[in-house]
């Protein structure tokens, strides 16, 4: 039964990449790192991809998401030393 599901599975990949090929992605924001920087996956066919440093989308590769995991933690801390400043 498995097989089959997974099966029906792929078929909806190929699917949702003929769509993206046709139509291009359709891309919503899956993760914010920063307040310039995000991820974000394709409702189609859960292409990933980010903001670069020049603000363009590129591929969300390994090493970019270790690039943003970093940024993130950064810029949380960085914003809760400002809040805590601020009170």
């Amino acid at each position: 039964m498995k097989i089959s599901t997974s099966h029906h599975h792929h078929q909806g990949n190929k699917f949702s990449s003929f769509f993206c090929n046709l139509f291009g992605h359709h891309y919503a924001v899956s993760k914010k790192v920063t307040e310039h920087i995000k991820e974000y996956k394709c409702i189609h066919c859960h292409k990933e991809v980010t903001t670069d440093v020049s603000g363009k989308l590129s591929a969300l590769t390994p090493q970019m998401q270790e690039i943003n995991s970093t940024l993130e933690d950064m810029y949380r801390k960085r914003k809760s030393r400002v809040v805590h400043q601020v009170a």
